[in-house]
């Protein structure tokens, strides 16, 4: 019998990181919306709601829950890692960090939505309305919607509560700008046309904040021309 990581191969086909999440996944509760986000006015489920939710299935498992920031010279990661030491396997997840504000509350806010949908992510939950009775939408609709406000999320939760139209028109600002750093030509146009609905409203209200995401977009163009030559 040949043997992996010193594991007997029918081991490592049926006792592994995969098989071990199946069971804990049957074993889950859900993810309640059980904390008020100040700036939407809407309930969405916090990090301890969903480490309580999928936590104890995990563990009971075999399976470690742990996270780890990366800093790379043009991007910001949490890395979340679901490791199954039985079988030496594991998966992980990672999430960028994106700051509404450059001081520590912002990367702490920053490091909690990454850590929660990381987490969301690879047990595969989803929170529900505690009614269960969630707007209906199409999956579709759904996932995109889901991206685009944890992105926003991520950003408006780094500001006070008490934050001005004009704050978060800035924070958005500065974090499309920074979305934008590194970008290659496709990966560029592609964070444009992401957040090209909040790019026409800073044209619209904030035209000063709208050229400096312009100016953003534009030194990444030339950057991307300049190592194509």
């Amino acid at each position: 019998m040949t043997a992996v990581n010193n594991y007997p191969m029918e081991n490592v086909m049926t006792d592994n990181i995969y098989t071990a999440l199946a069971k804990a996944q049957g074993e889950m509760g859900k993810a309640l919306k059980d904390s008020q986000n100040p700036h939407f006015k809407s309930k969405y489920a916090d990090l301890a709601s969903v480490m309580n939710a999928c936590l104890p299935a995990l563990t009971a498992n075999g399976i470690a829950v742990t996270h780890a920031m990366h800093w790379g010279d043009t991007d910001r990661l949490m890395l979340t890692r679901f490791s199954h030491g039985a079988s030496d396997t594991h998966i992980e997840m990672a999430v960028p960090l994106i700051l509404g504000k450059q001081d520590m509350q912002g990367l702490g806010s920053a490091m909690t939505y990454a850590r929660r949908y990381g987490v969301m992510g690879l047990a595969g939950i989803a929170p529900e309305d505690d009614d269960g009775n969630a707007a209906a939408q199409s999956a579709p609709q759904k996932a995109r919607q889901g991206l685009g406000d944890a992105w926003k999320d991520a950003v408006l939760d780094s500001l006070p509560e008490n934050a001005t139209p004009q704050e978060k028109a800035e924070a958005f600002a500065k974090a499309i700008c920074a979305d934008f750093a590194g970008k290659k030509p496709k990966a560029l146009d592609n964070a444009w046309e992401r957040r090209k609905g909040l790019i026409a409203e800073l044209e619209a209200r904030y035209p000063d904040l709208y050229t400096s995401v312009v100016e953003a977009y534009e030194l990444q163009q030339s950057a991307n021309a300049e190592g194509e030559q």
